[in-house]
């Protein structure tokens, strides 16, 4: 079963409290979630990028994700797949990070 746009927005929206240290803007806005699922038995699957390969940070995001989706009452367990495919761009940021950052 696929999973409702609700359930995704609130997964996104649970996301969105997941700052990227570096840059200081959510996890959402910079572009790095790709995809998030929640099966029947409420493991929340989310795949995801990091600005750079050798981010230091990315076990501290992926503890985030973790904390952030155990708030949703719906997520039992989540499970992050952190993807290098698609490589992240600037161009994956939403207008809001862009404009935050200060990049055109």
């Amino acid at each position: 079963m696929a999973i409702s746009e609700d359930m995704k927005e609130s997964i996104l929206g649970a996301l969105e409290n997941v700052i990227d240290p570096e840059l200081g803007i959510d996890i959402v806005n910079l572009g790095l979630v790709y995809d998030v699922d929640l099966n029947d038995e409420g493991l929340a699957t989310i795949t995801m990028t990091l600005t750079s390969m050798g981010c230091p940070l990315g076990p501290v995001i992926v503890d985030q994700v973790k904390t952030a989706l155990s708030e949703l009452p719906e997520v039992k367990d989540s499970e992050v797949n952190i993807v290098w495919q698609p490589a992240w761009s600037k161009d994956m940021m939403s207008r809001y990070a862009k404009m935050a950052l200060g990049i055109r």
